[in-house]
């Protein structure tokens, strides 16, 4: 399958890294966010990164500038008509990405891929709402997407063996690495991930370490380069909830529970580093 044009659904900071790697890598991107506010921040958002990059020696003017040219902003889910592949990067909520897929689903054309940067969330419950499931797929990337080389690459239960192929094919042309994985909550990263973060959190609301030490004791005992804690703070507090509830919900097992204290911070808007507070206190 030919790719020349990609849509990126949401300019937040993951939706504004994909559609910088891809138009770093040669494709033409179309930035979309009904939010011209959030669009223009992320259009400025690559800007900036790109222009560090030059100021780093990784990038040279040039590349700075031809990766640009190749960005442009869009409000409108029916400009998905030109694409080749969607790549879907809203809020982690499923009503809200199912009616996202749904417009997709009747503007993009028949051969576009429709692809969920989901981090949890069921592939096969999306692609039911289209009228292609076949042609749906999860493409996990990792935050923040200009740097980190993974890219787990989800199967729903009809995505289609051409889909998959293309998809991983694509990953590849990133300077990805992509590592297929079957669709089941969590998948292979939050499954693993999300619980440890949640321990770490029940050690601190057991009294058992402090949150420092828990990280320190992570860092120069496990070899982490970012302590549990911290690294949840950069997550964001909401967003570990909502997966552990995710993984509850999905397999029912007790070990899932999310952490009192992770639904407290929650609630008194300790979000983490976006919030100024979490298990730390940042500042702007």
């Amino acid at each position: 399958m030919e790719m020349n044009t990609i849509m990126v659904v949401g300019a937040g900071q993951m939706g504004a890294g994909i559609a910088q790697v891809c138009a770093q890598s040669g494709f033409n991107v179309l930035l979309n966010d009904m939010n011209e506010n959030a669009l223009e921040k992320g259009l400025s958002g690559i800007e900036k990164r790109l222009l560090r990059a030059v100021e780093k020696g990784k990038l040279t003017d040039q590349e700075k500038s031809d990766a640009l040219e190749r960005i442009n902003g869009s409000t409108a889910l029916e400009d998905a008509k030109t694409c080749d592949v969607v790549i879907e990067a809203i809020v982690e909520k499923i009503d809200v990405k199912t009616k996202v897929f749904q417009t997709l689903d009747e503007h993009a054309p028949p051969h576009a891929i429709l692809a969920t940067n989901t981090s949890a969330l069921p592939i096969t419950e999306i692609a039911a709402v289209t009228q292609r499931p076949e042609q749906v797929i999860g493409m996990h990337f990792m935050n923040p997407v200009p740097v980190m080389k993974l890219v787990e690459i989800i199967r729903g239960l009809q995505t289609s063996d051409e889909t998959y192929a293309a998809i991983d094919q694509l990953t590849h042309a990133l300077s990805k690495t992509p590592v297929e994985v079957n669709d089941s909550p969590g998948f292979v990263s939050n499954r693993v991930l999300m619980p440890m973060i949640n321990e770490a959190i029940y050690t601190v609301y057991e009294g058992v370490a402090t949150p420092e030490d828990v990280d320190t004791v992570m860092k120069l005992g496990m070899n982490h380069p970012m302590g549990p804690l911290t690294l949840a703070d950069f997550i964001g507090l909401d967003t570990c909830l909502y997966i552990m509830e995710v993984l509850h919900d999905g397999f029912g097992d007790s070990k899932y529970r999310p952490c009192p204290l992770l639904r407290k911070y929650v609630h008194a808007g300790w979000l983490g580093k976006k919030s100024g507070r979490g298990f730390f206190q940042y500042e702007d």
